[in-house]
């Protein structure tokens, strides 16, 4: 597949269940406006696949068709989920080589304890166990080569989302987006 042309950007925000990649991601589309699609890896395989996570899962092909299908027709495109390496790591590095320069990865480090106490505050927190989160959770999950920028669970939301607007280029002012139109 040919990298499109366009100066669109990917950010994939990746950590454990419970680090806060839903709130950034949708802190970004609220600070950015129109223009920013967002791949959530829980809608794809949950929801529209009702797929477990399991190596070679249909998800994951889904997942990189959405994100090359966003970038290609202009939108900035925001990845978030677990996206456990061992599972998701040969697709990321996909994405990663065929959009070099404008791919900004974070991970979201939050100790376990942290996890549990931001997991008690959720919807699904009556159908998930303290013991299914311990067996979900890989402390540093990071992609090989230091490619992830970790963002510490002591960074606001609204830290978090100013720098990864910041860093990408997609904070508004940026001579990147000087042709955007905010949202209404």
């Amino acid at each position: 597949m040919t990298t499109p042309s366009s100066p669109t950007r990917l950010i994939v925000l990746r950590g454990n269940s419970a680090s806060g990649k839903s709130s950034v991601a949708t802190g970004l589309r609220e600070r950015y406006g129109r223009g920013i699609a967002l791949v959530r890896q829980d809608v794809l395989r949950r929801e529209v696949l009702r797929e477990r996570d399991i190596p070679g899962g249909a998800n994951i092909g889904l997942i990189d068709l959405t994100v090359r299908h966003a970038l290609a027709h202009g939108f900035h495109t925001v990845l978030e989920g677990i996206l456990y390496f061992p599972h998701y790591g040969e697709m990321l590095a996909g994405l990663l080589t065929d959009f070099p320069d404008r791919t900004h990865c974070y991970y979201l480090d939050v100790p376990f304890e942290e996890t549990l106490a931001r997991h008690a505050t959720k919807p699904i927190a009556d159908e998930v166990t303290e013991h299914q989160l311990r067996e979900w959770y890989q402390p540093l999950d990071l992609l090989p080569g230091g490619v992830e920028t970790v963002i510490p669970a002591t960074s606001s939301l609204e830290e978090t989302v100013d720098r990864v607007l910041r860093e990408s280029g997609l904070s508004v002012g940026d001579p990147l987006n000087a042709s955007r139109t905010p949202a209404p």
